[in-house]
């Protein structure tokens, strides 16, 4: 049978941006998608299931259990509303 359910725990999120600043708090890497003189990024968040795609835009979640995770901006901004 479906049932219904809710998330019941609050995160702390805040949206990657690309800077050093972001990359070094949560241990982004990124590596070049090609190697010609207009290449772009590919960027990486480690978690505890191993490295996960991110892109510039993202939020960075922060769970209960201090685990990080990457959420697209139109899901975030779906699921999430802020605590005020």
């Amino acid at each position: 049978m479906l049932k219904e359910y809710r998330k019941t725990a609050t995160i702390k999120a805040e949206q990657f941006d690309g800077s050093e600043e972001i990359m070094n708090k949560y241990g982004i890497y990124k590596r070049r998608t090609s190697f010609t003189q207009n290449s772009d990024y590919v960027y990486y968040l480690p978690t505890k299931e191993g490295d996960l795609q991110t892109w510039i835009g993202c939020w960075i979640a922060t769970g209960v259990n201090d685990e990080h995770w990457a959420i697209a901006d139109e899901i975030f901004k779906k699921t999430y509303e802020e605590v005020k």
